[in-house]
């Protein structure tokens, strides 16, 4: 049996020479040295302090040595290890004061500033009128009523006495979503709100006054002035003994709540399927009130100098009306008035464009403020 190796030298063990363990202590640390931030310390750290390092592939060798040479390659892993460990603290130190002091001054909130600087932002003003004008008619005993926008046709035309060849139900006007059927009726996206009425009609007992806003669908091309989905708001009072004259008085009230006192209004004759009679109603021009007419000097954009703005339509509900309704046109009487909500803000706020109103763009909502 052979004598155990005494004379074993672990300095023939070439990951423990003393140039070895010294050349990796000094790559460790310049490597730490060279790091420019923590995320390149963190690969240096990996790279000579991890489990696959050079230092601690050479601290693995040293379990194969003899007893006797143990003592002395143990403490030169020892000390280049501790030497590595202090300059990775030392660096990080460096680096995190580096980082901390940046972030003050980079992330640094001048609380001196003003705080309201950023805008508060707007409500569309197409809400904030329409809930304007229910307000004018609820504050006279009107109650808003609201109804779905895919409609039965029944409700959209035949209830309204508009008859089966009306230009109005050809595809060039309304959106069609199911066609009719043998016993039923076709399924339309809502042409106007006046649906909302002949459901109101239906379900309450006269005398009835409702104002019915709301969004409405035609076949229009979008344009400065048309759009194919719009919002309308349209009135219905039934009772007995109602006249033109309680229409127009109706009427004026709204145009005098909206635009000023002082402002008068006229009716000029018209056709609507769903009255009789039926009237265009128009309004004095509220910029101008009348005086550029005639009078090159002192143009009105609102009303291109005719004195005159045309608000909508109205008139006496038809009897048959009140008959597919399942109300006693002998016994009661009623009338109707509506008007678009987005024509209406063209004239109010001289907006010159009505695609303005339906882009989103917060530059044209802004300006209208949070009114609520």
């Amino acid at each position: 049996m052979s004598a155990p190796n005494k004379s074993y030298d672990p300095v023939e063990v070439e990951a423990l020479k003393p140039e070895e363990i010294e050349r990796m202590r000094d790559e460790a640390l310049a490597a730490f040295a060279a790091a420019a931030d923590l995320d390149a310390l963190r690969e240096a750290k990996t790279a000579h302090m991890g489990d696959r390092s050079p230092l601690a592939l050479a601290n693995r060798e040293i379990g194969a040595l003899p007893p006797q040479a143990k003592a002395e390659a143990g403490k030169r892993v020892g000390m280049a290890r501790g030497a590595v460990n202090k300059a990775m603290a030392a660096r990080q130190a460096e680096l995190e004061a580096e980082r901390d002091a940046r972030v003050l001054v980079e992330e640094a909130v001048d609380v001196t500033l003003p705080y309201d600087r950023v805008p508060a932002g707007a409500r569309h003003p197409l809400t904030t009128f329409m809930e304007r004008v229910e307000d004018i008619f609820v504050s006279m005993g009107y109650e808003v009523a609201e109804g779905p926008e895919v409609e039965a046709e029944w409700f959209n035309f035949d209830a309204l006495n508009f008859t089966p060849d009306h230009p109005a139900r050809a595809m060039q006007d309304t959106f069609f979503v199911a066609g009719p059927k043998k016993a039923e009726t076709g399924v339309v996206l809502r042409t106007h709100t006046s649906p909302v009425q002949i459901r109101s009609m239906l379900d309450r007992e006269p005398p009835l006054y409702i104002v019915c806003p709301g969004r409405v669908y035609r076949t229009d091309e979008l344009d400065a002035t048309h759009t194919p989905v719009f919002h309308q708001i349209e009135l219905l009072a039934i009772d007995e003994g109602l006249t033109m004259t309680d229409l127009k008085g109706t009427i004026e009230h709204m145009a005098r709540a909206l635009f000023g006192e002082g402002l008068e209004t006229r009716l000029r004759p018209a056709y609507f399927p769903f009255t009789e009679p039926s009237a265009e109603l128009d309004m004095q021009c509220y910029v101008c009130r009348g005086a550029s007419v005639g009078n090159p000097e002192r143009p009105c954009r609102t009303c291109s100098s005719e004195g005159w703005i045309e608000l909508g339509g109205c008139g006496m509900v038809n009897p048959r009306v009140l008959v597919a309704a399942g109300i006693d046109p002998e016994k009661y009487s009623g009338f109707a008035f509506g008007f678009g909500i987005e024509r209406m803000l063209m004239f109010r706020h001289n907006v010159e464009d009505m695609r303005d109103m339906v882009e989103g763009d917060v530059r044209f909502t802004r300006p209208f403020g949070m009114e609520i």
